[in-house]
Formats: structure tokens, C-alpha cells, sequence
């Protein structure tokens, strides 16, 4: 009995404990996404807001965020079904007192010959727009090899030519206003070139030093450009599967987690980048951004981990 009553206070604490602790956490995260809210309102309110793939994981994130804080959207993708199908959901889960429908552009970059009237009809929208997210992107994991000229053009549209193409056509907007922010979605490749990824590493690249430059060139103009690169948006469960279930040395090099990068993660980091105008963001890992330093400094040692790990993958093929 003695035990018991000296033990009591202990218990008596940890028992008020856990509940206040339980009660911060849960008022830390609605604080956050308070904020992370709030963010969103003050950032885009009014503002005509351009996304390129709104049909995509961060695409439909990012339009849920934008409309509810009150932005001017201007929706873009493939197809012009599940496009209406977007700004429905949009528009029912929504106050329509606070909130503008969205606007609806048919953009396939892969149809470079469209990329004039395409570039026109969003102008033609509101006549200027504000931030234009570059979300597109095309991927293929293949030997160099076995790629063919075509399927090199097709992403090289998609990844380099369609983004860049599409950006300089709004830029004499941007310019004459002396406002406006380039926000390039961005692979982790554009930084680091992972074996059987030739022409998509190269694409991510590409496009990448073409906003590098751009962004000097355009500062006077009171222009921002930001590019945010990721390792891999995970997009349903099988994506997640064949993460987890990778043995090849340089997939810890763009693999965040299992699940990867989520949308609203992704969606998370635009909404600060266009608030704090940060220049470059890398959603990644302590690898990954190693192995970005090592590219530069230590390159024969990166270069032994890439073809090591390309070894390491066929020896685990032929088991």
C-alpha cells in the first residue's frame, strides 16, 4: 500500500500528461494548416494563377488551394472532359461569393504547333496574369539505347520545349506590368543524372538552366522565377509498391520515403515559395542533397556509386 501511494504522483502526472500533449500536437497541426491557409488567401487572393498540368496530383492540389483562396484560375491539361469534371468539384466544394470559376485551356506540349494560340487564349483570359506554375512533365526509364529519336523529341517538348515556349509567350506580359512569378515544378534530375534516365535527365536539366538564367534576367523587371525540385511526386499504390520494393543502389538517391513526395506536401512548398519568393527548393532528403554537393566536388566517387548501382541491378535481374 505504501508503494502504491508513494507511485500515485507519478502516475497522476503522467496521466495529465499524455492528454495535454495529445491536445498540442493536435492544436500544433491545426495551426499549421491554419496558417499554411492563410498563406494561400494572401498569396493568390485576386491573382491570376496559371497551371499548366491541373489534371495531375499537385495540379489538382494546387487548384483546390488557389480557388479557395480566392485566386483567378486559368486550368490547363490534356483533356477537356476530366478539365470540366475539375472545375466542377472545384465549384461544389467552394463558396461561389468568394471564389471565381476557373477557367479552362486545352495545353498539350507535346503539340508544340499549338503553343501560339494556346500562349494567346490564356492572355485572352484576363489579359495579364500573375504566377504561372510549370507542372508538366513526361517520364521514361530506359537504356539509352533502346530510345528513339522521336521518343527523345516528344520529351524534349514536353520537359524543355513546351515550359520554356509557353513562358516567353507570357513574359512580355509579365514585363510590360513589371510583376509576375515563374514557378517551375522541377526533378530532382534536373540537379543529378540517374543511369537509364538519359534523355528525361537531360530534359530536367535543360529546363532548369533556362529558368536559372532567366531568373537574372528578368529580376529588374520586378519578375520572380523559383524552381522547386522533388524527388518523385507519389501519385496512387503501385507508385508506392515499386518504391518500397527498389533494390537499385541510386534509388535512395530519389526516393524520399516509401510514399514519397505527396501532392499536398508538393502543393505545401509552392504556396511558401510563392509567399517567400525563395529562388530554388529542394524537397529531398539528406542523400539526395549530399549527393547533389558530391556531383561537384567528389565527382568520381558519384560516378562510381551510379555505375555501381547500375551493376547492382543486373545482378538482381538475373536472380
Amino acid at each position: 500500500t505504501s508503494c502504491l501511494s508513494v507511485m500515485d504522483p507519478a502516475w497522476t502526472t503522467t496521466v495529465l500528461l499524455v492528454p495535454c500533449v495529445v491536445v498540442l500536437t493536435a492544436g500544433f497541426f491545426y495551426l499549421y494548416d491554419f496558417i499554411i491557409g492563410l498563406l494561400s488567401k494572401t498569396s493568390v487572393r485576386n491573382k491570376v494563377v496559371v497551371i499548366t498540368d491541373a489534371l495531375s496530383g499537385v495540379g489538382k492540389e494546387c487548384a483546390g488551394v488557389f480557388h479557395k483562396g480566392g485566386a483567378r484560375l486559368i486550368l490547363c491539361g490534356k483533356s477537356w472532359e476530366k478539365l470540366e469534371e475539375l472545375a466542377d468539384d472545384l465549384a461544389n466544394a467552394s463558396d461561389p461569393t468568394v471564389t471565381f470559376p476557373p477557367k479552362l485551356v486545352l495545353l498539350d506540349f507535346g503539340d508544340m504547333e499549338s503553343m501560339p494560340e494556346v500562349i494567346a487564349e490564356i492572355l485572352d483570359c484576363y489579359g495579364c496574369l500573375d504566377v504561372l506554375i510549370l507542372n508538366s512533365s513526361m517520364k521514361v526509364k530506359a537504356p539509352a539505347q533502346s530510345l528513339s529519336l522521336e521518343m527523345d523529341k516528344l520529351l524534349m517538348d514536353n520537359n524543355y520545349f513546351g515550359p520554356v515556349t509557353l513562358a516567353k509567350g507570357v513574359l512580355p506580359s509579365m514585363i510590360s506590368r513589371r510583376t509576375g512569378h515563374l514557378l517551375l515544378v522541377n526533378s530532382i534530375q534536373g540537379k543529378l543524372a540517374i543511369p537509364f534516365r538519359t534523355t528525361y535527365a537531360a530534359s530536367k536539366h535543360a529546363v532548369q538552366a533556362f529558368f536559372d538564367c532567366l531568373r537574372a534576367e528578368v529580376e529588374e523587371y520586378g519578375i520572380s522565377v523559383s524552381t522547386i525540385n522533388h524527388t518523385f511526386i507519389s501519385r496512387s499504390a503501385s507508385d508506392n509498391t515499386q518504391a518500397a520494393s527498389s533494390k537499385s543502389i541510386w534509388s535512395l538517391l530519389y526516393t524520399k520515403k516509401p510514399l514519397g513526395v505527396s501532392p499536398d506536401e508538393a502543393t505545401t512548398e509552392i504556396v511558401k515559395t510563392l509567399n517567400n519568393k525563395r529562388r530554388e527548393v529542394v524537397i529531398a532528403p539528406s542523400l539526395p542533397k549530399v549527393a547533389i554537393y558530391a556531383r561537384s566536388f567528389f565527382p568520381n566517387v558519384f560516378f562510381a556509386v551510379m555505375a555501381a548501382g547500375v551493376k547492382s541491378a543486373a545482378a538482381s535481374e538475373k536472380m
